[in-house]
């Protein structure tokens, strides 16, 4: 049991009358409960008082269409460029939809990094889940062997190992049971891309992997920002990772009817978030992996970070296993929840906020996000600035917020907001600042990442640009 009281007040030298209630604040019936005044609390736990850690970006790491490094990726974001092509690693010529965002030229080095992992032992979700580990703890100035026990690694997939599955239930099919590798379960589990991360770096502390469809990587992330502020690590490699741009992942959303099937002669301009002639989204592979690590420790080893996280929150529609409910209900008590528990008012910082949407190019979500952001902000919510980097890289499922997230921190470093490119007609219903076509210099101090998946899962994670000169990150 703790209780929690504003920092700006002295501990209350009798602790067990404080969580009992007796806040130093004057404040009564604070139990269970955070101050919202800052997100820097003091926790009065097993009767000693703790500062509540800050958590910050301190490496960031990416698998995609548009590069496998976060400087070319982040190069082609803010230059408008999008990655989404026909696809060359699965034959797709009888499919309805041939394109989409495929990852390509992957350095073997950097994923088959010691005795215990292979490349050739792993799903390609797991390919990139090690490679781009590997780039986000250099680029944290991190260790990449032995790191042990006071890391942990939680990732997000939605469908990891789909490609892994197809292939040995064609064997098994057509060549019979003798024939189905033995490696087919290690490769396809969900808890593989975390399993080889650990294996590869020797982390020691939790392993595992959050899949709640378009919103793991974010589910994962919270969990990664709770797990440290809890003190059970010193830097968690979290984000997500996926590799469902197969036949059969293809062939399900196309008859789901998710995904736009009339411009396979168009790629480039398939994914059109916001815009009014949208037809759906357009699938993606790769990954994005992010160091979130104390305060205490970055600046103990000298570290600089990108951002730093604020807050996250995650809700349930409860309405529709695979459509959003249209007045966003959920979706609106999620980015409320995340602002209020970083202790924001939409009011006092629409103006100074990025928001990376979900931004799907679907009718259905489209639609939702601005009602609910309309919701969240009022009036001020024609202040925001929004864009959606999907209409570059298309959809990477269970990867899509973790990417987003990186797109966020290197946004609030640069001063650079990546567009929403494709938005050639305004839909009325989408009539928010969707930073069109061309990338904007807007130093903004917040941003807001809302990720929105198949069986109602709504997140948000709020983050805060790092302005203190030991800290901030200056090497984009």
């Amino acid at each position: 049991m703790f209780a929690v009281v504003r920092p700006e007040f002295p501990v209350f030298p009798d602790l067990t009358a404080a969580a009992a209630g007796a806040c130093p604040s004057g404040l009564r019936g604070c139990m269970l409960r955070e101050c919202l005044q800052t997100p820097l609390s003091i926790a009065i736990r097993w009767g000693r008082a703790e500062r509540m850690q800050r958590i910050f970006i301190s490496g960031i790491g990416v698998v995609s269409c548009l590069g496998n490094d976060r400087r070319t990726f982040w190069k082609n974001i803010i230059s408008s460029q999008c990655g989404i092509s026909v696809l060359t690693e699965h034959d797709t010529k009888d499919l309805e939809v041939n394109i989409g965002g495929e990852v390509h030229n992957l350095d073997d080095a950097r994923i088959s990094v010691n005795d215990s992992v292979s490349a050739r032992k792993m799903d390609r979700a797991s390919q990139f889940a090690v490679h781009a580990s590997y780039e986000a703890l250099e680029d944290a100035g991190l260790p990449v062997s032995g790191i042990g026990e006071r890391a942990a690694v939680i990732l997000g997939a939605g469908l990891a190992g789909l490609e892994t599955y197809e292939l040995q239930h064609e064997k098994l099919l057509t060549k019979g049971p003798s024939r189905v590798s033995p490696f087919t379960i290690p490769m396809l589990m969900p808890n593989a891309p975390p399993g080889n991360v650990s294996l590869a770096f020797g982390v020691q502390g939790t392993a595992y992997t959050t899949s709640s469809a378009c919103s793991s990587s974010g589910h994962a992330m919270i969990d990664a920002f709770e797990y440290l502020r809890r003190g059970d690590a010193d830097f968690v490699i979290t984000g997500g990772t996926e590799a469902s741009l197969t036949r059969l992942g293809i062939a399900s959303f196309v008859n789901m009817r998710a995904m736009n099937k009339t411009m396979n002669d168009r790629p480039q301009q398939s994914m059109r978030p916001f815009d009014a002639d949208r037809g759906g989204f357009i699938m993606a592979e790769g990954a994005a992996v992010l160091i979130f690590e104390t305060e205490e420790h970055l600046r103990r080893r000298g570290g600089r970070a990108w951002a730093e996280v604020l807050s996250g929150r995650s809700t349930s529609d409860s309405f529709h296993l695979t459509q959003p409910d249209p007045q966003g209900r959920q979706a609106v008590r999620a980015i409320q929840l995340a602002l209020q528990k970083a202790g924001l008012n939409p009011a006092d910082i629409a103006a100074d906020t990025y928001v990376s949407a979900h931004g799907t190019s679907t009718h259905y979500n489209d639609a939702m996000e601005t009602v609910a952001l309309k919701s969240v902000f009022g009036a001020d919510a024609s202040h925001l600035h929004i864009s959606s980097i999907k209409s570059m890289l298309g959809h990477m499922i269970g990867a899509a917020c973790a990417v987003e997230m990186s797109a966020c921190a290197m946004a609030l470093t640069s001063g650079i907001l990546p567009p929403t490119i494709n938005y050639d007609t305004p839909d009325p219903e989408c009539d928010l600042n969707y930073i069109p076509n061309t990338a904007v210099d807007r130093a903004c101090r917040y941003a807001v990442n809302n990720s929105f998946g198949f069986g109602g899962h709504n997140v948000s994670l709020v983050i805060g640009r790092v302005d203190d000169p030991e800290l901030r990150r200056t090497d984009l």
